[in-house]
Formats: structure tokens, sequence, C-alpha cells
């Protein structure tokens, strides 16, 4: 059973859905001791990057996520949710973040080192490269996902970038080490494509449960 972690900042409704059409159980709760009954986390988000994370330090749920993924628990973070996995950003000043990866989410440049402009945000379907295998992208072909952001993740830990989506920028679009996951794009939104990733999420949840 996968917690689907409310801060009221997430898409619940089209995460849920998607869980929903793989016939994979799953419960939404803002309660950490409800949570903890969960075999694994799904951390959506949308919105600013401080917003998010003054909301879960307010919950309790930073705290909360920080420990679960020590401990070994699965979680994937989607969009935003992927973002608060890093260190810090620096959307309307530095914040810290979950910290649990590597890296500083920083704003698409929106100009080319020829000093050409180009549409930010990044809004639309684009291709993914894959980099590194994971159990996240067992049997994924490459093909197109659906994205919606203004800022990447810029980070030096190329190990824990599997996937990346070129935007004039290199965008890490799936990261993963060990037991932690996320996806710039919305799997839940990206057809097939993204509906095999949360399958192979699933799965990975039930065999670490």
């Amino acid at each position: 059973m996968i917690g689907i972690i409310d801060y009221g900042m997430g898409n619940l409704y089209s995460v849920s859905k998607a869980l929903e059409r793989l016939n994979y159980e799953y419960f939404i709760s803002e309660d950490t001791t409800e949570l903890k009954k969960a075999k694994g986390y799904i951390l959506p988000g949308v919105g600013a990057f401080k917003d998010a994370m003054d909301q879960l330090h307010k919950t309790g749920l930073a705290r909360f996520i920080q420990e679960e993924a020590a401990n070994g628990k699965p979680l994937l973070g989607i969009c935003l949710g992927m973002q608060l996995l890093f260190e810090e950003s620096d959307e309307n000043g530095l914040t810290k973040g979950l910290g649990l990866l590597k890296g500083r989410v920083e704003r698409i440049p929106g100009v080319t080192n020829t000093g050409e402009t180009y549409k930010v945000p990044h809004m639309g379907w684009n291709s993914l490269t894959f980099h590194h295998s994971s159990p996240l992208l067992e049997g994924v072909d490459n093909g197109h996902v659906y994205f919606v952001h203004s800022y990447y993740v810029n980070t030096s830990d190329q190990d824990a970038v599997l996937a990346t989506s070129s935007y004039d920028v290199q965008v890490p679009a799936v990261v993963g080490r060990n037991n932690v996951f996320g996806t710039q794009f919305h799997p839940e939104k990206s057809s097939s494509l993204g509906m095999s990733m949360l399958q192979n999420y699933a799965n990975f949840v039930e065999e670490r449960g």
C-alpha cells in the first residue's frame, strides 16, 4: 500500500487516479501515524519550493519523510515533490530542502549561450534520454513525457541522474538513489510510459515491503 503525502500542495487527484488505474491500493493522508502504515510513499507537488517546505515543516512531515527514507522506506517525489528531495532551492530566496539527494534547484535560464531567449516554464511533452538502470526504469522504452516547471535540479551527483530531458539545459528528469526516487515530469499524465514507471515503483514498494 502506498501513502500519498498530503501537505496541501500536491495534485492528489491525478496521482490517486493513476494508482487506481493500476489497481494498486493507496491512501491519502497528512497524519504521520497513519502514513507510517504504508509500505512506501509518493510526495506530489505543485507550486513554490519555499511554500512547500514551510508546509512540510509546519505539519511535521519534513522530519517524518527524512526518517522514513533513512529507514529504507521507498519514496517517489513528483514534479515539485522531486525538487524537495534535494538540498536547497534558490526559488524566492535560498530555502533548504529535505536533503535526501545532493543538488540545488535553480531557475531554468531562459537564455542560451548565444543570447537567444526561450520560453519558461518548460511546458509540454519532451523526450527522455536514459543514463543508468534502475528499478523505476525496468522495461521502459525511450519516449515522451509531460513537463510543467520553471526550475530544474543542478547536481554534481550524476550517478543519481537516471534520465535527462534537454531544454537548452540538461534537465534531470528521473533521479534515484537506493530507495529514493523522483520524476521532474508528471508520470500520471505521461501516457503509457509514465504509467509503466508508476507500475515499476509500485512493484518496488511491494518487493521492499
